[in-house]
Formats: structure tokens, C-alpha cells, sequence
């Protein structure tokens, strides 16, 4: 099997599609490629998912980095500054994801449903975030479960657990809510 190497290339022919906009790379444009195992392949072979530059900064900056440190092609990488800059900030924005259930943040979306009075959570509201079991009918798996911050009383209560740990916990996981954000959600918990 291959070495897993993320590379730096300009496009070949403008047939590839950025894996995180969906949008097409053009001819003669830098990208970047994330190496992965093809398991499709007999052999195990390395492919390469392809990505504009500025969208692996943001969402893979973690593995463009270091590659575009090592990156001595011919074509010059015209925004490097600005693409260092937005490594820069993907990463601080993954340190505040939290590490583990329960945890506050704001919704992304309007798509979740709070798991308790299966009104959606509108985007940019608060929310907590609680792991649940999720039977998908072939197998259980677990996965996150949201709740509006008044709902997590009834909750505790159903769930059978004690409100204060799990006010500690929260606090201990929540890292995108700050200062008086999570004490007001923190209030609302009951």
C-alpha cells in the first residue's frame, strides 16, 4: 500500500469538482488534494479527493498546512498569505468544537428538532447537545440529540439523572458559549 501524501497540483483538465463547495476546479488552478485509501481498489491504492485552496484552509487546514510548507511546484501559490490566514482560523474554530456530550452551542440550521417537543431549533439559537442511542432499524449507533435549553428539565427527569452534574458537565464541555451566554442558558436548564 501507498504512503498516504496530500499533495499540491494545478487541476489537469477542469473535470474535477471541489469535495467541499461541489463547485468545478478550472484547467491550470491550484488545488489540493487529500490523500485517502481507495477501498475500491485490489491494492489498497491512494486517491485523491480535490479541493479548491481556499475551501481545504477552511475545512482541512490541519492537513493543507503542513503541504503547503512542502509545496515547491512550478506554479506559484498567488494568495499564500491569506490561505496561512485561514488555516489559521480553522484552526482556532476547531479548538472551540467540543470534545464530548453534553455540550451548548448555537444551532447551524433550522434543520434539528428538539428531541423532547419536536419543534425545530431555529438557526442561531442555543441548544444542548446530549449523546442518544439512534436505532436506524439494521443497528443502533449513537449519535447527538438536541434540546432546547427549557426542555432538558423534562429530560433529566425522564432520563433519570441528576440536573447538577449535568449542569457541570455542560459547562465543562461547552466551549462556543461564554461568560453571561452560558449562565443564561445554564438558568433556563432548570
Amino acid at each position: 500500500m501507498s504512503e498516504l501524501e496530500h499533495i499540491i497540483q494545478p487541476a489537469k483538465s477542469g473535470r474535477a469538482s471541489c469535495k467541499t463547495c461541489r463547485k468545478k476546479i478550472d484547467k491550470g488552478v491550484l488545488r489540493f488534494g487529500e490523500a485517502f485509501v481507495n477501498t475500491f481498489s485490489d491494492s489498497g491504492r491512494v486517491s485523491h479527493r480535490w479541493h479548491h485552496m481556499e475551501c481545504a484552509a477552511k475545512k482541512h487546514g490541519k492537513l493543507l498546512g503542513p503541504t503547503l510548507e512542502k509545496y515547491e511546484g512550478d506554479v506559484p501559490v498567488a494568495n499564500e498569505e491569506e490561505l496561512k490566514k485561514l488555516i489559521a482560523e480553522s484552526a482556532t474554530k476547531a479548538a472551540k468544537k467540543p470534545g464530548a456530550f453534553p455540550y451548548a452551542d448555537h444551532a447551524p440550521t433550522s434543520r434539528a428538532r428538539c428531541i423532547i417537543c419536536d419543534d425545530k431549533i431555529q438557526k442561531g439559537d442555543p441548544r444542548i447537545a446530549i449523546e442518544r442511542e439512534i436505532d436506524t432499524g439494521a443497528f443502533v449507533r449513537k449519535g447527538a440529540g438536541y434540546l432546547h435549553p427549557h426542555c432538558v428539565e423534562e429530560w433529566i427527569d425522564e432520563e433519570g439523572k441528576d440536573i447538577d452534574a449535568f449542569k457541570e458537565s455542560l459547562k465543562a464541555n461547552t466551549s462556543i458559549l461564554e461568560g453571561a451566554e452560558l449562565e443564561a442558558v445554564l438558568s433556563e436548564l432548570g
